[in-house]
C-alpha cells in the first residue's frame, strides 16, 4: 500500500545526498518527482527483476539484502534519511542487483527512469555524485565477491579436510575390524580344526568349546554393533515409560559372565522408587551394556567396578565407576567419537573397533540425555549418565 503526499521538501536533503548540488537543481529535482509513503515491511525494489524507478529518502529506513548462495539472504546496509538507492539497474538498464525494503515508515521521492537520465544529463552535480556513488558500490560488490569466494574457499577446505578425515577413519576401521574379526575366528577356527583331529577329549574338550563359543560370542557381538550402527541413522527407536533401575540390573546381568572372566566384581546401588524416564528399553540398555563393557575390559587386573542409580532433581543419575587403568588425558575429547578406540594405555594392550561408546552416546543423546567421563590414569574412570525423568 502507498499513498501520494505533497509534503514539503528540504532541497537540503537532496543536497546532502549529491554535494555540489545547486539549490535549483535541488528542487528541480522535486518537482520531476513524486512523494510517496510506505508502512514497514515493504520491499520497494526486488532483487533480479527489472524495475524502473529511483528513489531518495526523505524519511525513515530501508535495509539492503542479497541473497547469497540461493539460500541466505545477506544484509548489506541500512539506509536512512538522504540516502539513495535503485540507480544501478536503471544506469544499467539491468535487473536490480539487491532487495530494498522498508524497516520503518518510511518517506521516499521517487523518479522515474525516463526523468531521471534527464536529470542526469542536465544536472553536472548529480552525474557526478552518481559516478562517486556507483563507484563505490561497485568496489563494495567486488569486496563483497571477494569475501564470499574467501569464504566458498575455506568452506572447500573444510570440506576436503572432512572427506580426507573420514576416509582415514574408514580405512582405519575397516583395518580395525579385519583384525578384530581375524584374531578370535583364526582362534575358533584352529581349535575347531584340533576337534575335528581329536586331539582333545574330557575336561581340555570342555574347556576349547568354551573358548570357540567366546571367541563365535564377540564375533557376533561386532557384528551386531556395526549392524546397529546402521540402523541409529536409519531407525528412530520408540519410547515408552521405563524404569531405568531395571533396565541397568539388566546390563549387569548381560555383563556378569564377562566380569567373572576379567576377574572383576560388579556391585551396585539402585535407589528404590525411582521415577520413570520415557525410553527405548532396548537402546538404553546396550547403551549401559557398552559403557560397563569398556569398565571391565579396562580393568586388565581386576578390581571392581561400581554402578549407581539415583534420582537427582529433574533427572536419573546412572554412575558406572571402575578402577582400572584409567584413560590418557589426550584420549578423552575422542572416546565418544565414532571408530576412535584407545589400544595402549601404559604396558596394556587393549583391542576394540571404537564403537560401544559411541553407540552409548547416540543412544543417550537419543534420549535427550548427557553422558560424562572423568578418569585419572592408574586410579580408573567414571562416567556419569543423566536422563529427564518423567
Amino acid at each position: 500500500m502507498d499513498k501520494n503526499t505533497t509534503p514539503s521538501i528540504p532541497p537540503i536533503i537532496l543536497q546532502r545526498a549529491f554535494p555540489g548540488m545547486k539549490e535549483a537543481e535541488a528542487k528541480r529535482m522535486i518537482l520531476n518527482g513524486q512523494v510517496r509513503q510506505y508502512p514497514a515491511g515493504l520491499i520497494l525494489c526486488h532483487e533480479g527483476v527489472i524495475e524502473t524507478v529511483f528513489y531518495i529518502i526523505i524519511n525513515g529506513e530501508v535495509k539492503v539484502t542479497k541473497l547469497i548462495n540461493d539460500t541466505q539472504n545477506r544484509l548489506l546496509k541500512i539506509l536512512g534519511r538522504g540516502d539513495f538507492f535503485g540507480e544501478m539497474a536503471i544506469i544499467h538498464e539491468a535487473p536490480r542487483g539487491a532487495t530494498c525494503t522498508t524497516t520503518t515508515e518510511t518517506t521516499v521521492l521517487e523518479i522515474e527512469k525516463e526523468t531521471f537520465k534527464d536529470i542526469l544529463e542536465h544536472s553536472t552535480s548529480m552525474s557526478l555524485a552518481m559516478v562517486r556513488e556507483v563507484s563505490r558500490r561497485l568496489r563494495e560488490n567486488d569486496e563483497m565477491a571477494i569475501e564470499d569466494l574467501r569464504r566458498k574457499a575455506n568452506e572447500l577446505a573444510e570440506a576436503y579436510q572432512q572427506l580426507a578425515e573420514m576416509e582415514a577413519a574408514r580405512s582405519e576401521f575397516l583395518a580395525t575390524i579385519a583384525h578384530e574379526l581375524r584374531t578370535p575366528l583364526m582362534a575358533a577356527s584352529g581349535f575347531a580344526r584340533m576337534i575335528q583331529a581329536g586331539h582333545l577329549s574330557g575336561k581340555a574338550l570342555d574347556s576349547t568349546l568354551d573358548v570357540i563359543s567366546r571367541n563365535l560370542q564377540e564375533i557376533v557381538s561386532l557384528t551386531n554393533d556395526i549392524l546397529y550402527l546402521q540402523e541409529m541413522d536409519l531407525i528412530m527407536p520408540e519410547f515408552q515409560p521405563t524404569d531405568v533401575g531395571g533396565v541397568v540390573a539388566s546390563s549387569l546381568e548381560k555383563q556378569r559372565q564377562n566380569a567373572s572372566r576379567n576377574l572383576v566384581g560388579l556391585s551396585f546401588n539402585i535407589a528404590a522408587d525411582l521415577p520413570k524416564i520415557m525410553a527405548a528399553p532396548k537402546s538404553l540398555e546396550r547403551a549401559f551394556t557398552s559403557i560397563l563393557d569398556n569398565s571391565i575390559k579396562f580393568s586388565p587386573d581386576g578390581g571392581e567396578v561400581v554402578v549407581e542409580v539415583k534420582s537427582v532433581g529433574e533427572n536419573i543419575e546412572v554412575m558406572i565407576q571402575d578402577h582400572g587403568v584409567g584413560i590418557p588425558s589426550e584420549s578423552l575429547p575422542h572416546i565418544f567419537e565414532r571408530f576412535y578406540h584407545v589400544d595402549k594405555v601404559g604396558d596394556y594392550l587393549f583391542r576394540g573397533a571404537g564403537l560401544g561408546l559411541s553407540i552409548a552416546r547416540h543412544v543417550i543423546e537419543q534420549h535427550k540425555g548427557s553422558i560424562d567421563v572423568k578418569s585419572q590414569l592408574g586410579k580408573g574412570s567414571t562416567f556419569t549418565v543423566l536422563l529427564k525423568r518423567i
